[in-house]
């Protein structure tokens, strides 16, 4: 049985998949959708056929594409022959299900429910701080949005308590704009604690969604239900399942 984590900020069928109800097992266990993971291929299309039959789409209208932590986003109109490399997509065409992968990293779905446009991103600390959340509502604007009629939610991520980073990460935010420090907690020696999704928030707020928020489940604390990298590296695990977040008009 699927879990599917939804907002009622969204007007239109979504999703947060966690890692229930999927065919993987071992260190995949669940509903692991990561066609780049070492798990079986035949299994991970087994997990997103049934991702697509929850969204109501065929398996190729399942839209997704090959993530790198860029700000660089995609406007579709159909289903894509190959996954470009970007981190974001945007859509103002019934029956497509954009959809992001993630393990720690932010899934963000936008809507505008009055021109029935949507987006999906993948931010991670590198895409947000380079813009991917800004560049997304830039490309759901060309569609016909509006973004104070959109409504970003960001779902399961890694939250600041487990989040553990270095002076040298610290900087490269503080450097750029001083009040980021607010989004750092002291932690063990010379560590840092660094809050992602507060982080999201405020960079959604500042470029003028209309709704901003944040589900406040956490991708390393609950094993059970989410997949993460930092908790498999941890672990000393060869690898980790990917969570996916969908959306369609």
């Amino acid at each position: 049985m699927l879990e599917i984590i939804t907002s009622d900020a969204i007007p239109f069928r979504h999703g947060f998949f966690t890692r229930r109800g999927g065919a993987s097992s071992g260190i995949f266990a669940g509903l692991n959708c990561g066609t780049g993971s070492t798990d079986q291929s035949e299994i991970v299309a087994i997990n997103r056929t049934r991702v697509a039959e929850a969204m109501g789409v065929d398996l190729p209208a399942l839209i997704n594409v090959h993530q790198v932590h860029s700000a660089d986003v995609i406007p579709v109109n159909a289903p894509l022959p190959e996954r470009p490399r970007a981190d974001a997509l945007a859509t103002a065409t019934p029956g497509l299900a954009l959809a992001v992968l993630t393990a720690d990293c932010q899934p963000v779905l936008f809507a505008d429910r009055k021109a029935r446009v949507i987006g999906a991103a993948h931010a991670g600390w590198r895409g947000a701080f380079d813009g991917v959340l800004e560049a997304t509502l830039d490309a759901m604007e060309t569609l016909g949005a509006h973004r104070a009629d959109i409504a970003a939610v960001i779902g399961p991520t890694i939250s600041q308590s487990a989040y553990e980073v270095g002076p040298e990460f610290f900087e490269t935010f503080t450097d750029e704009d001083r009040d980021t420090a607010r989004f750092f907690a002291n932690g063990a020696g010379d560590r840092m604690l660094f809050d992602l999704p507060a982080y999201g928030l405020h960079r959604l707020r500042a470029a003028g969604v209309g709704h901003a928020e944040w589900t406040r489940h956490c991708t390393y604390r609950d094993a059970e239900r989410f997949f993460s990298y930092r908790r498999a590296t941890h672990a000393g695990e060869a690898d980790y399942g990917r969570l996916i977040s969908s959306i369609r008009i």
